[in-house]
């Protein structure tokens, strides 16, 4: 299957002192690494190394999604990661919306491997009564009228697909399931924006990471002026300075020195 002109890969290998350190950054359900670009493309200038996969089944079509799972999408993330920690002394980790629940899994299987994690409206839940027939709903019918592009900045487009696939959203909340599971195993600094506005992912979601999860050194941050797919959307540039920020802190200065650990700031409500 073609993939599409605006879903390619992103890779650098970073540069100077910087380049010890690696981010792995995932997009989110049925986007591509286009959501994502613009904030991998800013680390890169700074001198880390990134990587934005393409996850299996995505910036494609949505019918060739409805073939694939969960473990898939996981997959091509682990291996990234494994690549990423033998060429750099750390590894931090970023995702929206299902890409950081990606990696928060990531974050529980791996532990003391990741540095940090950076969440941008991480999606672990939902409110919608309606999941409990998707059982039933992903084996008669292939798909639902998308939730995309979801961004506040006129004249942006992310590119995803207009069609949800139901296989997928089901194998989706298989996922959203192991991983509420095991949020206390997530010991990592983290760094959570979410949107005071978003029409895909509901405020529970990121309530219930951050009730959840182990990490005593943990910021959110709401962003007032982006919807869902806030890393293009007005906020960006906020979000990519405060997140090379928060890297740049816990960063291992020196082999061997011992990284910052203290708290970075209490939790905001809305």
């Amino acid at each position: 299957m073609p993939v599409q002109a605006h879903a390619e890969e992103f890779r650098s290998p970073g540069s100077g002192e910087n380049a010890a350190v690696g981010v792995l950054l995932s997009h989110g359900f049925t986007g591509s690494p286009l959501s994502m670009r613009p904030f991998a493309e800013h680390l890169a200038a700074e001198g880390y190394g990134v990587a934005v996969p393409r996850l299996p089944g995505h910036g494609t079509s949505w019918q060739e999604m409805n073939k694939t799972g969960w473990p898939d999408w996981y997959a091509v993330l682990d291996n990234e990661l494994t690549r990423l920690r033998k060429e750099h002394d750390q590894v931090f980790l970023v995702g929206l919306s299902m890409g950081g629940c990606l990696v928060l899994r990531l974050a529980e299987q791996h532990g003391a491997d990741i540095s940090g994690l950076v969440l941008i409206n991480p999606s672990v839940r939902t409110d919608d009564k309606r999941l409990a027939l998707l059982p039933v709903l992903a084996r008669l019918v292939p798909s639902f009228p998308g939730i995309s592009n979801d961004i506040k900045k006129p004249g942006v487009q992310e590119g995803a697909y207009d069609r949800m696939p139901l296989r997928a959203l089901l194998s989706l909340s298989q996922l959203w399931k192991l991983t509420r599971a095991d949020l206390a195993k997530v010991t990592q600094p983290v760094l959570l924006f979410r949107s005071t506005v978003d029409h895909v992912v509901e405020p529970s979601s990121g309530r219930a990471v951050l009730s959840s999860i182990s990490s005593r050194d943990v910021t959110e941050t709401l962003l007032e002026d982006s919807y869902h797919v806030a890393t293009l959307d007005n906020d960006a540039p906020r979000i990519f300075s405060d997140s090379a920020a928060f890297i740049a802190r816990l960063r291992t200065a020196q082999p061997g020195a011992s990284r910052l650990s203290e708290p970075a700031g209490g939790h905001d409500d809305a």
